[in-house]
């Protein structure tokens, strides 16, 4: 990518050129005011993502690559869940003047990595001033069966890929005061959308599917809703991020409640038949490298039950305007 980009004269431009240099490979048709998207199979699904300083993250935890990779995950996350293959990100920038170009460089070229590594170049945006640091990331993908939270049936079983609560552990750590051990540190700043098993998922016959960005407790109770079925959870039977321990104790909730209530983890739920296996569970995780664990089954009605040891917990998910 040529940073020399057919742009007029201006510091905004000049900011542009910079990003294209940057990005190189990363990127595709910089310069104009919309983007292409590429053709392909399947029907085109897009989700954004925004990521706000001091919402969703604070530039004294991450490095600016981190803040990038962090912001274009969540919308790769939603095509993931979609069961969607991605082909490319848009990303809205609005930037305090504390923020500096190589600062803007690293955030840019974070973001950049992310997407390669699923195939989804740059293919344009927007930059602006704001009066704090804030990334509107849109992602594009392709889905021949495209997944959505409807879909759930009586007798399905629930299962989720990897492993809850790390983001979680990491975030109450830093509220504390302390430092995160480095596991629980990499989860919320490195996460991973999970595109290689939503696909797998998808041409395996799951029914219904939702990544987990606002937690297993709030999100389980979109899939519900949508697929208009009743849920029961066995919170015993979570796969706990290594670091969850020490942080539950911290705060003194049960690591499985404490797990089920943390947001950006970027797992799936998936709904898939009552006769899916635990032997097909093991050929996903050969094949995608994610594990994939039952937690819970689906239930006539429309009652939403979270039940650590057989005992009912209230629980709930993260919610902005909570």
């Amino acid at each position: 990518m040529s940073p020399h980009l057919p742009l007029g004269p201006g510091r905004e431009f000049d900011r542009i050129r910079r990003i294209a240099a940057k990005l190189g490979a990363r990127a595709r048709g910089l310069g104009d005011d919309c983007a292409l998207i590429p053709p392909g199979l399947g029907e085109l699904v897009s989700s954004t993502d925004l990521a706000i300083e001091d919402v969703h993250f604070r530039q004294v935890w991450l490095g600016h690559e981190e803040i990038g990779w962090r912001a274009a995950m969540g919308a790769l996350s939603d095509l993931a869940a979609a069961g969607a293959q991605p082909v490319g990100l848009l990303a809205a920038l609005a930037l305090p003047a504390t923020v500096s170009d190589d600062e803007v460089d690293r955030l840019m070229v974070g973001l950049g990595d992310a997407g390669s590594q699923v195939g989804a170049p740059v293919l344009g945006g927007d930059l602006s001033r704001g009066p704090c640091l804030a990334l509107a990331v849109t992602g594009f993908g392709r889905a021949e069966r495209p997944l959505s939270r409807s879909g759930a049936a009586r007798g399905d079983g629930l299962w989720v890929t990897g492993h809850l609560g790390g983001a979680r552990a990491a975030l109450t750590l830093w509220s504390r005061g302390e430092r995160p051990d480095a596991a629980s540190r990499q989860a919320f700043a490195r996460p991973r959308a999970r595109i290689a098993a939503g696909r797998w998922l998808a041409s395996h016959g799951a029914r219904a599917m939702i990544d987990l960005s606002d937690g297993l407790a709030g999100d389980v109770r979109h899939l519900a809703a949508a697929s208009a079925v009743g849920v029961v959870i066995q919170l015993e039977l979570l796969p706990l991020h290594e670091s969850v321990a020490r942080a539950a104790g911290t705060v003194g909730e049960p690591p499985a409640a404490f797990a089920a209530k943390g947001g950006e983890d970027y797992e799936l739920l998936v709904a898939l038949p009552g006769a899916f296996t635990p032997a097909e569970a093991a050929e996903c995780e050969r094949e995608t490298g994610v594990p994939l664990t039952r937690i819970g089954a689906v239930t006539p009605g429309s009652r939403v039950r979270l039940l650590l040891e057989a005992t009912e917990l209230a629980l709930g998910g993260f919610d902005h305007f909570g």
